[in-house]
């Protein structure tokens, strides 16, 4: 008697079990961000250290993330390593969407900027001492660890598992609606703020939709974050990074945005709206490459072999090679010329 077939676990695919995994993956992304951050005061306060507690916190989130994400995968058995949990795969292009990805939200905020700059209501100051760089240094690697930990918790595994349960659509619209309410009630944003808030939801969301994977808006919420606070020395959400350039607003909120930074400014709507129509354009060739399903002439798979009852009608359906002479007429040789 043959030994019993052994097969893998089958995964769980229903929406309602999406739906399960989306509510876990969300309850322990706001775990993780009490626990690291209460974590993080806790050891730096203890050493005397509260420079570190930014990126200590950080570290302690993603690492939290990754192991919350990777058991949800178990639980749902599949078979997804702790990057792939986190919207991270392993491809040639990684580097270079991220790179696109911070050049691109350098450039969107740079638009947002601009009319600030033109109607002179900004007040730049600078501060060039050697522990200013090292300062810079140290917030450019704290931008570099939150914006990876924001974009895994709104566009990472929860998402996915949203858009299993209720489409892409929807998805994108209730990750942006809740990134907007999360931005409400932390940052104290005002109303513009709370709309842009909704619309980067949607660019960042296609952003993912555009490659599978999040290098690509890891690069554009690095360079949002990092051009807004560290290069044009403005608030992040209200949040002020020490910076060799520090730069104060006055005016029109509505031009400035305020204390909360040019993410409260409506001048970002038309620079989202700007870099929403770069993105397609760059993101064209890892759109075929990563999101379209591989082409199948007629429906079936042309680079395996033939059954093997297939083969066999061929060859025996092959015919045998017949020498074929020229035709000529009866009683004349082949060297005989013919007759006039």
């Amino acid at each position: 008697m043959s030994a019993p077939e052994t097969t893998s676990p089958k995964q769980r695919t229903g929406k309602t079990f999406q739906i399960a995994l989306f509510c876990a993956a969300l309850a322990w992304s706001v775990s993780s961000r009490l626990l690291s951050s209460s974590s993080a005061e806790g050891i730096t306060n203890r050493f005397n250290a509260d420079w570190a507690t930014p990126i200590l916190g950080a570290l302690f989130l993603l690492f939290l993330l990754a192991v919350g994400y990777s058991l949800l995968d178990v639980i749902a058995r599949r078979s997804a390593s702790a990057h792939e949990s986190l919207g991270l795969p392993n491809r040639p292009t990684a580097l270079r969407e991220w790179l696109i990805g911070a050049a691109l939200g350098w450039g969107m905020v740079l638009l947002a900027v601009l009319p600030m700059m033109l109607a002179g209501d900004l007040h730049v100051s600078s501060w060039f001492q050697p522990r200013a760089f090292l300062v810079l240094l140290l917030n450019l690697a704290v931008i570099a660890l939150v914006s990876l930990a924001l974009e895994t918790i709104y566009r990472g595994y929860p998402f996915r598992r949203l858009i299993d349960a209720i489409g892409p659509v929807a998805a994108t619209i209730g990750m942006s609606i809740l990134f907007a309410i999360v931005r409400a009630i932390e940052d104290g944003a005002s109303r513009s703020a709370v709309l842009i808030a909704f619309l980067s939801g949607i660019v960042f969301s296609i952003a993912w939709f555009r490659t599978h994977g999040m290098w690509l808006g890891w690069g554009m919420r690095f360079g949002w974050m990092a051009s807004m606070g560290v290069v044009f020395g403005l608030p992040v959400s209200g949040y002020d990074f020490t910076s060799i350039i520090q730069t104060t607003t006055v005016g029109r909120s509505w031009l400035t945005g305020d204390d909360y930074g040019p993410e409260g400014s409506l001048c970002m709507i038309v620079a989202l709206i700007a870099g929403l129509v770069v993105l397609v354009r760059v993101s064209r060739q890892y759109a075929w490459d990563y999101t379209h399903p591989p082409i199948v002439p007629g429906g079936y798979p042309m680079d395996i072999a033939p059954p093997p009852a297939h083969a066999a009608m061929e060859q025996a359906a092959t015919p045998s090679l017949v020498q074929i002479l020229p035709n000529t007429p009866q009683g004349r040789s082949l060297d005989e010329p013919p007759a006039s």
